[in-house]
């Protein structure tokens, strides 16, 4: 399956990736991209769909804001 490409978004000095949500088997590849941002965090906002101890020894902390469920109402 084909996934969007990351975007990337600046605001004052942050910047922020926006990307797909892995899959074990995308993982790599993934975990590449990420490096090629210069990634040094990643933010988990959905329900986590691979496991971040690989991503974790590349040297990327994650961390994660799923508590369940999600509504903008």
């Amino acid at each position: 399956m084909n996934r969007p490409a990351a975007v990337e978004i600046s605001y004052d000095c942050m910047r922020f990736l926006i990307t797909h949500n892995p899959t074990n088997s995308t993982l790599n590849k993934f975990t590449e991209e990420l490096k090629k941002f210069g990634v040094n965090t990643l933010v988990r906002v959905c329900e986590a769909t691979y496991d971040k101890a690989p991503v974790e020894k590349e040297g990327i902390q994650v961390l994660s804001t799923c508590t369940g469920g999600f509504s903008l109402n």
